[in-house]
């Protein structure tokens, strides 16, 4: 599980103050990314096979948090969900992103 302050405030904004969607999956990817580390030994990495992410609020101003977590983890593939979060803890966003792992040739 991985969870990724990221600041809000300061971001492009839509004309009612709001964080436009494509952040929230640019901060669910982030923390996708970050979670390589979970990466079976010897992975040279990861490319995204599938995404979907489905918006449930807005994120008006703040911090916005994503907490990721694995779903399955085998050898050619992982399945990961992510939650966005706004400061008061509200959902903003669930995600969810299957992975094709790289191994060396």
């Amino acid at each position: 599980m991985s969870t990724v302050p990221r600041d809000a405030d300061g971001l492009t904004s839509l004309g009612a103050g709001m964080l436009p969607g494509h952040l929230g999956v640019r901060v669910s990817s982030r923390t996708d990314d970050e979670v390589t580390g979970e990466l079976p030994a010897g992975a040279d990495g990861f490319t995204t096979v599938e995404l979907k992410t489905d918006f449930l609020g807005a994120a008006r101003e703040g911090a916005l948090r994503c907490r990721a977590v694995p779903v399955h983890k085998g050898r050619p593939m992982q399945l990961w969900d992510a939650t966005v979060t706004d400061d008061q803890g509200r959902t903003v966003a669930v995600f969810r992103c299957t992975q094709l792992i790289l191994w060396p040739r």
